[in-house]
């Protein structure tokens, strides 16, 4: 299956919810009157792509039927499609690890996929002959660096682990020991789910990332925020968060093929200013796709 094909069906319940309505929104189409320009707005409410967004988009859609003269539905259908594509517009290319190590540090509240994100991402690099090694610093969840010990044989790549309770800090230490001594391309580190309202825990995820800085200076940083897309607008308030304390850089949304409100990716590229590196549209190693503005709306709207 194709990434086209594979965007379009982990989009199918967000499709079932938002398309279905914009479809027959551009179908019945008979005028850039208010009514119209109401239920667009309602149908982007819907989808999760938050309210302040919605009512932004449609008057930038005014706008350009105004000064462009668009008066066939298709035509506006094609305006939406820009305008959407372009508050996605972050950053699109995805980074490429170009210093020996690299560093991606994986970081969320429980339960939105980390491990697995991890897990997938160290099947990507390993299958372009990329030397990864993953540290488990998560060492407050039960099993968690077991399920992490089981994705790096999976993938081939290495795993620096501690007993569970130890101290993070000193596995993230430990892995980029070992990363050196063994000439590893690429560090990915787990870190435990941290709860956005905890400052300790958060204080704690701000020391990692100067262990880190202190260690690898030089070295090529990429902070991934993994976010839940079932919680919709909630997962704004994790990210909010986790920006303040360890300068996120891109975030991974997970669980897009649950839920009917994928809306939350604009909301999130609009709220936080920060790109979307990879959507989740499944369970299997290459269900992690790197995410392609275009090609997400097309999916979206088609």
């Amino acid at each position: 299956m194709g990434f086209f094909e594979k965007i379009k069906q982990g989009l199918s319940k967000t499709r079932g919810n938002i398309t279905v309505h914009l479809h027959s929104i551009f179908d019945s189409f008979t005028g850039a009157n208010e009514d119209f320009f109401n239920e667009l707005e309602e149908t982007l409410i819907l989808a999760d792509v938050g309210v302040e967004l919605a009512a932004d988009t449609v008057e930038t859609l005014r706008k350009k039927v105004r000064e462009k003269g668009l008066r066939g539905g298709s035509q506006l259908k094609d305006e939406l499609a820009s305008i959407l594509i372009a508050g996605l517009s972050y950053e699109q290319v995805q980074p490429r690890p170009d210093t020996k190590p690299s560093v991606i540090l994986v970081i969320g509240v429980n339960g939105v996929g980390k491990t697995t994100t991890i897990g997938k991402l160290a099947s990507h690099y390993c299958s372009e002959g990329k030397k990864v090694l993953l540290c488990a610093g998560d060492t407050f969840r039960a099993a968690a660096a077991e399920q992490l010990t089981i994705w790096a044989q999976r993938s081939g790549a290495d795993i620096v682990r501690h007993e569970e309770g130890s101290d993070p800090g000193a596995v993230i230490y430990d892995g980029i020991s070992a990363a050196k001594a063994r000439g590893s391309d690429i560090i990915i580190c787990d870190t435990a789910g941290r709860l956005h309202n905890k400052t300790n825990l958060m204080n704690e995820l701000a020391k990692i990332n100067r262990i880190i800085d202190r260690e690898l200076p030089g070295a090529q940083r990429e902070n991934l925020l993994v976010i839940d897309a079932t919680t919709g607008q909630n997962g704004l308030i994790q990210a909010r968060q986790f920006k303040e304390y360890c300068g996120v850089t891109g975030i991974v949304l997970t669980k897009l093929d649950g839920t009917a409100r994928g809306g939350i990716v604009f909301a999130v590229t609009h709220e936080l200013g920060i790109p979307v590196r990879y959507v989740g549209v499944g369970e299997k190693a290459d269900d992690l796709l790197p995410f392609n503005a275009a090609d997400f709306v097309e999916a979206l709207l088609q």
